[in-house]
């Protein structure tokens, strides 16, 4: 896979804004203090990560930590001074990834239960209106998305585990009106078993994310790793085109960025390398890039366990735009297009991170906000909303976001089981 040239005209314009980016930003944590327990978070607080401040692989054990609080009674999480969290719907059963229609109703899947959800509207209690179950018996149901693009789709598709199906869909449609159509019938099964998807803005290309069977299996020695830890292009109608970019452990959460129409990624990196390796990541995607895995993480830091080979890669392994906080669990993202925020948000992207096991302390259980500026990422993100006891054990665990058409995030929860509210109201 070849890289583009680079020029120094485009580094110097790519500088000038990564600085612009960095306007947004006061504060900021960076090096070895960068690294965060989920304890220790802060709305508010900026920090970035970088490659070269990595730890050595092995510097500390690899540790198992699956211990999540039950949410002490009338608790809310914490958002930066100005911001209101409400309760919007709590007693679900699995709630993931969450988007939004064109006439502003909520679809979110329900996963192990195999569900697709419909909400519409706000009572003056700041509860849904409606809330209408869309389709049932999915197999693993994670990603859905409207087609075509624009205010009048015609179909909703979802990502199952092995296969992408759609729908026939109509704005207001609160039930599906038809049987599932199968679009796509042999996605790999096994290991990481979300499958979001996104088109693209013109509406000619379908992009699934399907995450490795495994930690680090070589696929040259494992064929279940084919076609996998990929982002997969198909046709809207569900023909294979080519693997859009590889070497990408875990792409949970999709997105097109809306200036400048280019996919986006959060990713689940590796385990097992210790407490602070490897890095989660955010990342625009580079058509037919390669990011590393299994034998590469973060440009050409090889993974010990697969050491010597393909050193023919090493020099060809894309670094992403927005190191996470190691074993965060970075799940889905949105970018911010309302008007409710203070403009310093606007086109600024919010990504989920759960929270995961392989670490002595717990990480992620925040939602972060990555600055953007012309759509473009400095590195840096902050810790925007958390969910902490007042022990500063984790109890929430985030999944989707969306944007309401009243300029409030939405995030689905499947810790407590909850979807919240997030709004502003300070000057």
């Amino acid at each position: 896979m070849k890289r583009p040239l680079v020029t120094g005209a485009f580094l110097l314009l790519f500088g000038l804004i990564v600085q612009g980016a960095g306007d947004k930003v006061s504060g900021l944590i960076t090096g070895k203090n960068a690294f965060v327990d989920a304890k220790e978070l802060k709305p508010g607080e900026f920090r970035k990560i970088t490659a070269d401040a990595l730890p050595k692989p092995f510097e500390t054990q690899s540790n198992r930590n699956t211990e999540l609080a039950p949410r002490p009674a009338g608790a809310l999480p914490a958002a930066p001074a100005g911001f209101k969290v409400e309760l919007y719907l709590d007693n679900l059963k699995n709630p993931r990834q969450i988007r939004i229609a064109p006439n502003g109703d909520f679809f979110f899947t329900e996963t192990n239960a195999g569900e697709i959800k419909v909400l519409r509207g706000r009572t003056a209690e700041g509860k849904p209106q409606q809330v209408e179950t869309f389709a049932t018996g999915q197999k693993g149901v994670f990603g859905i998305n409207f087609y075509p693009p624009g205010p009048n789709p015609q179909w909703l598709y979802a990502g199952n585990t092995t296969s992408v199906v759609r729908f026939p869909y109509k704005n207001g449609d609160l039930k599906a009106t038809g049987a599932a159509e199968t679009i796509v019938p042999e996605l790999p099964s096994g290991g990481h078993s979300t499958r979001d998807l996104v088109f693209s803005k013109d509406g000619n290309q379908m992009l699934v994310a399907v995450g490795s069977g495994s930690n680090v299996d070589d696929p040259d020695t494992h064929p279940s790793e084919t076609r996998r830890a990929d982002i997969l292009e198909y046709t809207p109608d569900g023909k294979f085109v080519r693997i859009y970019a590889a070497g990408i452990r875990n792409p949970v959460g999709l997105a097109i960025n809306p200036e400048t129409g280019e996919l986006w990624c959060s990713v689940n990196e590796r385990d097992a390398l210790g407490d602070n390796l490897v890095p989660d990541y955010v990342t625009h995607v580079q058509p037919g890039g390669f990011y590393g895995w299994p034998w590469y993480y973060i440009g050409n830091h090889q993974d010990p366990r697969l050491e010597g080979k393909h050193p023919e890669l090493k020099d060809k392994v894309l670094i992403p735009d927005v190191l996470i906080q190691p074993h965060s669990a970075s799940l889905g993202l949105t970018f911010y297009e309302g008007t409710q925020f203070p403009q310093e948000y606007r086109g600024d992207a919010f990504v989920a991170e759960h929270g995961s096991w392989n670490r002595a302390h717990e990480s992620g259980h925040e939602v972060v906000r990555i600055p953007l500026e012309k759509g473009h990422a400095s590195g840096a993100y902050e810790d925007f909303l958390t969910f902490l006891g007042p022990d500063g054990q984790a109890w929430g665990r985030p999944v989707g976001i969306a944007v309401g058409r009243d300029g409030a995030l939405y995030v689905t929860d499947d810790g407590s089981r909850a979807i919240w509210r997030v709004s502003y109201g300070g000057k």
